[in-house]
């Protein structure tokens, strides 16, 4: 197997932000302090939940070496470096190197999309240029754009491709890229709702949204199945499905910072164009929230 970054959990991170909208830094440092104290295996930063698409260059880069400082080694960093254009996601993955990332999480083109071919070149092209492990990031519902179990497997080749974030929700296609892959292609969850299924596949963890909220529960997860205890890891999955699913009530990261902001964590609102859960999606949010004993 590759050199991959991290085995477990891993927690998507939210963003901060200030009342006029600004980066709240001293806020982030201690939600990352929070899911170190609680267990999170790696920390994920300028993800999608991480706001990415809204951080300009020079934020995206100084969240990422604000990171890198402030946990010190304590877990690995991976960065979210993707882009549409091939040219900007190197550039953005060499910056994370030069600021101390373990590695760089990488989303398919999205808007212009692509070719599998051209997922191919584009993916090479952004590995041929760093030696960062790259995990590339698979979420057709966000981009438009599936890779197919074949893409997996010629990408699978390149020694700085390592591991795989698979959100497209289709277990029969986890199958095949497993089956065509082996241990040239790691994989990580990417949707929090079938995290011990593909774990059963012979994948290695998570990149979670829950886990911004339950960060101890989801480390148990894969830690529970991981030491063969099975049972538990799937009870765990099926406790908080609801959970999991009230927090993709409305657009992420929307659910995830309303979640926070009630337990207590002043994470500020989404920047637009998103915006504040309405009333009924925040009811739904709460009971579930309740029934887990985040919120009385």
């Amino acid at each position: 197997m590759k050199r991959t970054v991290f085995t477990g959990a891993g927690v998507a991170i939210v963003t901060p932000m200030k009342d006029d909208g600004s980066i709240d830094y001293p806020m982030l440092g201690s939600l990352i302090d929070w899911q170190i104290k609680e267990k999170t295996d790696a920390i994920i930063v300028c993800g999608t939940t991480g706001e990415s698409a809204c951080l300009n260059h020079h934020e995206h880069v100084k969240v990422i070496d604000f990171a890198v400082k402030h946990i010190d080694k304590r877990v690995p960093v991976i960065a979210g470096t993707g882009s549409n254009d091939t040219r900007y996601a190197v550039e953005l993955t060499r910056e994370a190197k030069a600021q101390g990332a373990d590695g760089a999480l990488l989303v398919t083109p999205y808007y212009n999309k692509t070719s599998q071919l051209g997922l191919v070149r584009h993916f090479n092209t952004v590995a041929d240029a760093t030696d960062l492990p790259l995990i590339v990031y698979n979420v057709p519902s966000r981009t438009g754009l599936n890779i197919k179990p074949e893409t997996y497997a010629e990408l699978s080749k390149h020694p700085n491709i390592v591991a795989t974030k698979e959100a497209n929700g289709d277990l029969v296609s986890v199958v095949k890229t497993r089956s065509l892959c082996g241990d040239e292609l790691a994989m990580y969850s990417g949707t929090d709702e079938i995290i011990v299924p593909i774990l059963s596949m012979g994948g290695i963890g998570v990149i979670s949204v829950l886990s911004n909220i339950c960060p101890g529960v989801v480390h148990e997860m894969c830690a529970s199945w991981f030491a063969g205890d099975c049972k538990k890891a799937a009870q765990l999955q099926a406790d908080y499905l609801e959970l999991i699913e009230a927090l993709f009530i409305d657009v992420s990261p929307i659910p995830v910072k309303a979640a926070l902001n009630r337990m207590g964590w002043r994470v500020g609102e989404c920047r637009l164009p998103l915006t504040e859960l309405n009333e009924h999606h925040t009811a739904v949010l709460r009971a579930a929230m309740v029934k887990q004993g985040l919120l009385k």
